[in-house]
């Protein structure tokens, strides 16, 4: 039968390749099941965690550098510093939380188990330090700051991360007994009243509450009884009311907030927040073009730097910052429930508790959903020790992110791959393989000779 007949018979011949026509209603196959398939396959790896960490931890950090550029050039150049300063100073301060965060991932969590207690000791100390004359440094009323040889350090900001780690391995440890009062209270509730009150000594009320939704983050997933979080929540709630009404300063600017008047140049700041934010527009006017940072909205490279992101950005780009902070959450939620030890569940609770919190916190408070609280955005916002200390929180998640189960033999696995693509490299032109053509060429030869010789009659 000829292949005529074979097509006019409605039969494929089975020598003849497949060939894709125009007219096929899918010539490329079905896209979307295999894209369906992949994203699928991608979500279900159990190396995801650590590798969606690196990357949003990396664009977070990139823009934050960009942004303190962009935020600090002009004031800089008006002091008579170069234009890069402010970029030179936090990207010093990114290398070396790079390092930090490099061996923060490359610890064991059993480290941070057996050392959370001489972690949450350190902090502690640091934090006294604030107190004591000549060392500490304040700011704006708040002294939360400590001055040695001209550089300054933020100690509540690393005190963030030992008591995140301190709680995990006190709640993970006192977890079967946490429905009896005493062990509830012993030692939870010192070692808190500690962290808080040595920072509330130094009129930080905006970090006593981010510190306040890392406990309530830690004590909810290590599974205390709801009467006693709410309990705890109407005492601190009560406390953070009577430093409000006994501080005429947070009390005005609660009033500003709530009657949208103020006095004065009291709301200056966020007006000119807002203004900003309201310039952008959807697109905003362009990355570097901001008009607010010529010395109109303060602290435009600190706390209100996400309003400069919207007028540069628009409303496009603040959105992506608040994407950016959503896919770590979802990424922190998805290692609670897959981590199968309850003190990494507990500290990534109070982690994703402190650097979700104050993120959210310092966005509703630009865009003015919450009276002004001066707390920074995190990996963004100027600010070596915030930056140093949330980079090597990101390491401590990172660390965890490897022990999920299943995600250290698929990583594994992709470094081999890797290692094995990058391995395998093409030969150098004109080198091995003209010699290989010419030795097949040989061979060749003599079995062409040889072959005729054993045809040749007898």
């Amino acid at each position: 039968m000829t292949t005529e007949d074979t097509r006019r018979e409605g039969t494929r011949d089975p020598r003849s390749a497949g060939v894709v026509r125009p007219d096929e209603e899918q010539p490329l196959g079905n896209i979307g099941h295999r894209v369906r398939a992949g994203v699928g396959s991608w979500l279900r790896s159990p190396a995801l965690d650590f590798y969606a960490l690196i990357v949003i931890g990396a664009l977070l950090v990139g823009l934050g550098l960009v942004m303190v550029l962009s935020s600090s050039a002009v004031l800089n150049i008006a002091r008579g510093d170069s234009g890069f300063a402010g970029l030179a100073r936090q990207g010093r301060f990114a290398g070396i939380g790079l390092v930090l965060l490099i061996i923060a991932a490359s610890l064991p969590p059993r480290f941070y188990g057996r050392a959370a207690w001489a972690l949450f000791g350190v902090g502690l100390l640091l934090q006294c330090l604030v107190h004591v004359p000549g060392l500490g440094w304040e700011v704006y009323g708040n002294r939360n700051w400590i001055r040695i040889g001209g550089q300054t350090l933020q100690p509540s900001e690393f005190l963030k991360l030992a008591l995140a780690v301190w709680l995990g391995a006190v709640l993970a440890i006192k977890r079967p007994l946490l429905n009896q009062p005493f062990h509830l209270a012993i030692p939870l509730v010192p070692g808190v009243g500690a962290a808080l009150g040595l920072v509330v000594l130094g009129h930080d009320l905006g970090t006593t509450l981010v510190m306040g939704l890392l406990v309530a983050g830690a004590v909810w997933v290590a599974g205390v009884p709801r009467r006693w979080f709410a309990l705890a929540g109407g005492v601190a709630l009560g406390a953070v009311v009577l430093l409000t009404v006994t501080s005429g300063n947070r009390m005005s600017r609660i009033e500003n907030w709530l009657k949208g008047t103020c006095e004065g140049d009291s709301c200056y700041q966020s007006e000119q927040g807002l203004m900003g934010l309201a310039e952008g527009g959807w697109w905003g006017v362009g990355l570097g073009e901001s008009r607010q940072k010529w010395g109109r909205l303060p602290a435009a490279e600190d706390d209100y730097i996400f309003a400069i992101i919207g007028e540069e950005l628009g409303l496009i780009g603040t959105l992506g910052v608040v994407a950016l902070f959503a896919a770590l959450a979802l990424v922190m939620f998805r290692m609670i429930t897959r981590l199968d030890d309850h003190f990494m569940q507990i500290t990534v609770a109070g982690i994703s508790a402190w650097l979700l919190g104050q993120a959210f916190v310092n966005m509703m408070v630009v865009t003015g959903l919450l009276p002004v609280i001066g707390v920074p955005l995190p990996f963004i916002s100027a600010g070596g020790s915030a930056l140093l200390a949330s980079m090597t929180a990101l390491g401590v998640l990172i660390s965890f992110a490897r022990r999920e189960p299943g995600a250290a033999e698929a990583i594994g696995a992709r470094m081999g791959s890797v290692r094995r693509t990058v391995s395998v490299l093409p030969a150098p032109r004109g080198t091995s393989a003209a010699p290989n053509r010419r030795r097949r060429g040989k061979r060749g030869t003599r079995s062409t000779r040889t072959s005729s010789t054993s045809r040749r009659p007898r």
